[in-house]
């Protein structure tokens, strides 16, 4: 039998996004009542939604171009459908702190406790319980994040990208955008925002699959990031 378990957020309006990005506004722009012209009506069921909104808003992924002006022409809908259906791993990271960073030599260390390697092509998540523990609180923004040298380490593996239950790959004025820049470079991506990672722990290997829109240009685009257990 599969199964398969959700790893994205809600999206809602007025939902946590990272500082200076648009805020998530949803409406109601018609209703079966308007549809029906029903007069004094006494209800709004709605047919259609108004949706404002920036691309990285909740569970999403970053383009290659979101990563700095040189890799411009590396936009969402350019980049290969291959790196968005991968394999995947998912290590325990739970023990780490507000605004700790998470090494190389931790990354190994989890790999070894949980008799996993990486591969060619994987896409590797790191559970921190960040969203079960801060989501919507004044500690959201502090989540844990990989240093740049970790995220080297892992673009040396040829991986596909890395996913985090946090708001940024990195710990911000520190290291994240280190790590969003040494991704471009090296020509793989990250994922923010997941949720359900704990589910994922002492399983092995799954299928990821976390397709993005095809937005012309887009610097990234939320996904319906799933992990399939067959």
């Amino acid at each position: 039998m599969v199964e398969i378990v959700d790893l994205s957020q809600e999206i809602y309006n007025g939902m946590p996004v990272f500082k200076g990005l648009p805020q998530v506004k949803i409406s109601i722009h018609a209703t079966h009542e308007q549809w029906e012209r029903i007069e004094d009506a006494t209800t709004r069921t709605p047919s259609v939604l108004k949706m404002e909104l920036g691309e990285h808003t909740g569970t999403h992924v970053d383009a290659l171009n979101h990563m700095g002006s040189m890799y411009s022409e590396q936009s969402i809908d350019t980049m290969p459908l291959s790196m968005f259906y991968t394999e995947g791993i998912c290590l325990d990271f739970t023990h780490k702190g507000l605004s700790e960073l998470i090494t190389t030599q931790e990354i190994e260390s989890s790999l070894k406790d949980a008799g996993l390697s990486i591969r060619e092509g994987d896409t590797v998540l790191l559970c921190t319980d960040h969203y079960k523990r801060f989501f919507g609180t004044e500690h959201w923004n502090n989540g844990p994040g990989i240093t740049a040298e970790a995220t080297r380490w892992l673009g040396n593996k040829g991986i596909a990208a890395f996913g985090v239950e946090t708001m940024s790959p990195g710990v911000p004025g520190i290291s994240n955008k280190e790590v969003h820049r040494i991704c471009g470079e090296m020509g793989f991506t990250h994922y923010e925002n997941m949720i359900n990672l704990d589910k994922l722990i002492g399983r092995g290997r799954f299928r990821f699959i976390a397709l993005p829109l095809r937005i012309r240009g887009g610097t990234g685009s939320p996904v319906r990031a799933v992990a399939v257990f067959e």
